[in-house]
């Protein structure tokens, strides 16, 4: 699998980290699964880490599809995080931001982890690998 979540469980962040190829398929697979993530661990921010990705071969109508559907995280007013360093992926991100705001008004794009942090008034997490059945 080319992502895994974990749990900071000091600050009640959940991140996803993906690694390698991304493609349209393995997106909405994520999407499906991150609500179970969120709710489970009563998250009070969520993080979707895209720095590791090689290949971001998503389409833009995947993106606008996603970004019509209930957000996985529930509660608008809980901050979420996506890291995109990559202008690619970073244009992407932003497009989803933008299809998506009326349901999810506290999303931030942006290029580092240490962005997320600041915004979210915490020093770096520490995260451990998290499994939901």
């Amino acid at each position: 699998m080319p992502y895994h979540f974990e749990f900071d469980s000091a600050n009640r962040i959940v991140r996803c980290r993906f690694e390698g190829r991304i493609t349209d398929e393995i997106l909405r697979e994520y999407y499906q699964i991150a609500g179970k993530y969120f709710e489970s661990t009563d998250a009070r921010a969520g993080v979707l880490d895209l720095s590791a990705v090689t290949a971001f071969e998503v389409s833009s109508q995947t993106i606008r599809e996603l970004a019509k559907l209930p957000p996985a995280m529930p509660h608008p007013e809980r901050p979420r995080f996506v890291i995109a360093p990559s202008n690619q992926v970073f244009g992407m991100a932003r497009m989803f931001e933008l299809q998506g705001q009326d349901t999810r008004p506290n999303l931030h794009v942006v290029r580092t982890a240490e962005e997320a942090w600041v915004i979210l008034g915490v020093r770096p997490p520490k995260f451990k690998p998290i499994e939901i059945k």
